[in-house]
């Protein structure tokens, strides 16, 4: 059980790193690739050659005598919501961090450039149910609550469930909100409602792998445990066919999964335990920015 003086000690040190990076890469980024929910109704003036026939409003130009149309700006305010895995697999890694610890960290780094947007930022923790949901508030104070609760939040399930925490968000979320998913994504049965999910707001997967789910050392005759499913089994890692079946596995369900992406038109910033997240998630902002211009 980690004192409280542990928990404020790794959550100001989350801080302090993640609002570096904020401050020094990602201001002017993060806002300028998520489009608000729509466009506000702003003022009326003069019809002026080249405007929209569209945009005219009819009973004000009748009113004045000449032609009026409506001036509009665009809702910059942005709704994050956080769906972070914590289920057992979570917990592994063979390098320096697991995970979820990973996790904590990015979703760290996407909540605090949430609020220096002045943006609502919410989470949702799932593993095969749903864990624990806290709306979308601004403020440092709820921000600095989620991140405590991603790094030390103990929950009740093990296994991992995909489509329960997007349906869920699916029921609750009627406005448009932007979307992370972060997950190692050991699930099947999510194509739909992550189709869904993606059509009624801005989906972002984040895939959260370690080098040990694709590679399996030498080291002879090994007793593995399912975390989620606690299934003991013995495997010889000796066996060259069985590492390269492994990793052949491995890779096809990497590929499905990717397929089940594009094809639900979700967003997707791969990232590794053994490597460093910030730029992949610095390239995923800027590849955001090149599409939106040409668009």
């Amino acid at each position: 059980m980690r004192s409280t003086k542990e928990i404020i000690k790794k959550i100001r040190r989350l801080e302090l790193t993640t609002r570096r990076m904020v401050e020094t890469a990602f201001a002017g980024q993060y806002h300028s690739v998520f489009r608000g929910r729509g466009m506000n109704f702003d003022d009326f003036r003069p019809y002026q050659v080249g405007d929209e026939i569209r945009t005219i409003d009819w009973n004000v130009t009748a009113r004045m005598g000449e032609a009026f149309v409506r001036k509009y700006v665009e809702e910059r305010e942005l709704t994050v919501l956080l769906l972070v895995d914590v289920s057992a697999s979570g917990g592994f890694g063979s390098v320096s961090e697991s995970k979820r610890e990973v996790a904590a960290e990015v979703a760290s780094l996407l909540a605090f450039c949430a609020i220096r947007n002045n943006d609502k930022v919410g989470l949702l923790l799932f593993t095969d149910q749903t864990e624990l949901y806290i709306p979308p508030k601004r403020g440092r104070t709820h921000t600095l609550r989620l991140i405590r609760e991603i790094l030390f939040f103990e929950p009740e399930g093990r296994g991992t469930d995909l489509a329960m925490p997007l349906e869920f968000i699916n029921r609750v979320t009627t406005r448009r909100a932007v979307i992370f998913l972060l997950s190692d994504f050991q699930a099947n049965g999510f194509e739909r409602p992550l189709s869904i999910c993606a059509r009624k707001h801005d989906l972002i997967a984040v895939p959260i792998e370690d080098p040990g789910d694709w590679q399996l050392p030498p080291v002879g005759i090994v007793e593995v445990q399912d975390p989620e499913t606690g299934i003991r089994s013995e495997i010889d890692f000796s066996n060259a066919a069985t590492r390269r079946e492994f990793a052949r596995s491995v890779e096809e369900q990497r590929k499905n999964r990717d397929a089940i992406f594009l094809q639900g038109k979700a967003g997707i910033i791969p990232l590794r335990t053994d490597q460093d997240y910030f730029p992949a998630l610095r390239n995923f902002f800027v590849r955001r920015q090149r599409l939106l211009r040409i668009r």
